[in-house]
């Protein structure tokens, strides 16, 4: 190709589509055109649209230049290369397909094709040349949670071989949209400057009914709860992590159990993880495999207060990873807690990191 490929960003108006914008604002510019489109509120656009793409009525910025946001609409991928989506589950799995018809790769941000074993789930610092296996013209990316994780996990399966893992997550709000990040901040001032906390179910009495996305309060508590219920009490959030990391290390029998756990966190999850190996482990190995790995950051240094917290992982792009220890049981297990953004890296930059190793092909 003489041009440089052009990108479609659908859901460009969403929280996980600002964050996207930035980063390609950030990062090497590879592509020509960039369309911003925004989403419809279900997966078909409006009769009165047709099948033509018509201008939203507002603009967005992207590389420094104001661009026209397009509502979504079957012609708006003509002559696209990668369309990317950060969209919810249901609109992806309605336009992508679409997408692809129209000659365009798509690479999906929400959770549609997470099962479809024609779809490659791929992480670049684990499994980059999965994104050229892709018999229905798709790639999928995979959620926050799980990108908190698999590259630290990748890393170290190739040293170690993993066996098995244990997972428990502390997941920020924002996951659950702005919708959560509103039930948060409305909940935290309604609490702000009190003494509850104390009694009881005061926090609860106090937020009343509307806790938002979530089933109880999350300020001034914990929720162990994300998603909906599946067999034998798991959460589709536990049973979506568990799968998600046997798809992407190429593990499908790997042992994972998880806890999901939501926090009055805004933005980044944390992850603590006890894994199992093949063979004994040493720390300082462990250490050194994390530090080299690729968009991975060791900060480990308990003794003088250095460890990940969300606080300081948030708007950064690695995962954060500390408190590396070796089980005091198994000679063949690590413990360790890992921090990371999860609208960048749990979202938008691996997104765009895929769409770059398709643009990639086409040069």
């Amino acid at each position: 190709m003489t041009a440089r490929p052009t990108l479609a960003v659908v859901g460009a108006t969403g929280s996980v589509g600002a964050v996207l914008l930035r980063i390609l604002s950030q990062r090497a510019d590879v592509w020509g055109d960039i369309r911003l489109i925004a989403a419809p509120p279900s997966p078909r656009p409006r009769a009165r649209w047709g099948e033509s793409a018509r201008p939203g009525g507002r603009t967005l910025t992207v590389r420094g230049e104001e661009v026209e946001v397009l509502d979504l609409a079957e012609d708006v991928f003509d002559g696209v290369d990668v369309a990317l989506f950060a969209v919810p589950d249901e609109v992806a799995a309605h336009w992508a397909p679409l997408a692809v018809a129209r000659g365009a790769v798509a690479v999906d941000d929400s959770g549609a094709f997470h099962a479809d074993p024609d779809v490659p789930l791929v992480v670049p610092e684990v499994n980059a040349h999965a994104v050229r296996r892709r018999p229905r013209g798709i790639v999928s990316s995979p959620g926050s949670t799980t990108l908190t994780t698999i590259v630290t996990l990748g890393a170290l399966h190739a040293e170690f071989g993993l066996r098995a893992l244990v997972l428990s997550t502390y997941q920020a709000v924002s996951s659950a949209g702005q919708e959560g990040v509103a039930a948060l901040r409305r909940q935290l001032s309604l609490v702000a400057g009190t003494e509850l906390g104390a009694g009881p179910g005061d926090v609860r009495r106090a937020v009343g009914e509307d806790t938002g996305p979530f089933p109880e309060p999350v300020a001034l508590n914990v929720v162990p709860w994300a998603g909906s219920l599946c067999e034998e009490g798991w959460s589709s959030e536990e049973m979506r992590v568990r799968d998600e990391t046997r798809k992407v290390l190429g593990l499908p029998r790997l042992p994972v159990a998880v806890t999901c756990v939501r926090v009055p966190v805004v933005t980044t999850h944390s992850v603590t993880v006890h894994a199992r190996f093949e063979n004994e482990v040493t720390v300082d190995k462990a250490r050194e495999i994390i530090a080299t790995a690729p968009g991975v950051v060791l900060c480990d240094d308990p003794a003088a207060g250095e460890f990940p917290t969300p606080a300081d992982a948030v708007g950064t792009d690695p995962t954060w990873v500390g408190r590396v220890r070796r089980a005091l049981d198994d000679p063949t297990a690590l413990e360790l807690f890992a921090c990371g953004d999860n609208l960048r890296k749990g979202a938008a930059l691996n997104a765009a990191q895929i769409a770059e190793l398709v643009a990639a092909e086409k040069e």
